[in-house]
């Protein structure tokens, strides 16, 4: 049974990895800083740790997908992340290729392996 809960976890984070990046990108139309999109993605039942997050919002901007800024007016400095126009086409493309996949899905899990 142990052995079971193992996998069942590990098959579990592989399945979140994967739908990470497109809820992230959908919340992502307003700036957010770090800690607001945890809070925000976390009030929608999507939670996400932020020592997974930073590094998701670093490699999307670094991909040009996310634009960045400073805000420094506050006590403690924040960066604020934003779709770029790139990131807008693709989360376009991601969002169609999901409706795809799940009805796809859908049909599968229906049939559960008949004709």
């Amino acid at each position: 049974m142990r052995d079971t809960n193992e996998h069942l976890d590990k098959l579990m984070q592989e399945l979140r990895r994967g739908t990470l990046t497109i809820g992230v990108l959908s919340q992502l139309y307003e700036p957010q800083y770090g800690y607001s999109l945890v809070s925000l993605l976390e009030g929608k039942g999507f939670p996400v740790e932020a020592g997974t997050l930073y590094p998701l919002l670093r490699r999307l901007e670094k991909q040009g997908l996310l634009e960045s800024q400073w805000d420094t007016n506050e006590t403690r400095p924040r960066k604020y992340y934003l779709l770029s126009e790139s990131g807008k086409l693709v989360f376009d493309q991601l969002v169609a290729e999901w409706e795809d996949m799940v009805g796809n899905l859908d049909n599968l899990l229906k049939s559960k392996g008949g004709l």
